[in-house]
């Protein structure tokens, strides 16, 4: 694919997770060539279950032949030359049924779309880059060939984007407490009452516990 593209070209694929670390076959050797070739213009997680015949999830390579600048939808984007855009999707999406996802393509999709756009450059009307793109951890981060090379030139978004942070929820936890708290009193109480009728009752027959 690489071999086909024009000058400027640019390639989307759909490969497994497993192209993204495997070293089996010569794949190692592959993707270090793509990376240090500075080709590898962004790498896409995607969650898995979007397909009806496999729930693995799956990634998007976006390989790009001349990144250090030019035009799309006549907007000029910068050099990117030494960088990776690394994009960690694998919570977005909703389950259509029970055992199939879909991204939304007006909050979903377009998060991702616009994500890789305004990182490129482009112009993009989302809350998160309509002032440019940004790293958002959990999400997306642009990082260094450098950086890709000490992970032993490894692709997977979640390696680089980090773990999104988590609000303080303490006071949710006591309140929540306190309502399991007042439910647990309440079942062994009705516990208890259970326990005496039982006792009653067998002793009606002739048996005491």
């Amino acid at each position: 694919m690489v071999h086909h593209l024009a000058p400027h070209g640019v390639a989307g694929i759909v490969l497994a997770n497993g192209s993204m670390s495997s070293i089996t076959s010569g794949e190692g050797e592959i993707r270090k060539r793509l990376i240090e070739d500075d080709l590898v213009d962004c790498m896409i997680a995607l969650p898995g279950q979007l397909f009806y015949s496999t729930q693995i999830p799956v990634c998007l390579w976006f390989l790009a032949k001349d990144r250090s600048g030019g035009l799309a939808a006549k907007n000029k984007l910068r050099d990117r030359r030494g960088e990776i855009l690394f994009i960690d999707a694998r919570k977005l999406g909703f389950m259509a049924d029970r055992t199939h996802k879909e991204l939304d393509p007006k909050n979903d999709i377009k998060y991702i779309v616009d994500a890789y756009h305004s990182w490129r450059g482009e112009k993009v009307d989302h809350s998160s880059f309509e002032s440019g793109y940004q790293d958002i951890l959990g999400f997306c981060k642009s990082t260094k060939l450098e950086e890709v090379q000490e992970h032993g030139y490894v692709l997977t978004p979640g390696r680089y984007v980090g773990a999104e942070e988590v609000e303080d929820d303490e006071g949710s936890f006591h309140e929540k407490m306190q309502e399991l708290t007042k439910t647990l009193a309440e079942q062994m109480e009705k516990s208890q009452e259970m326990d005496t009728e039982i006792r009653k009752q067998l002793a009606r027959i002739g048996y005491e516990l």
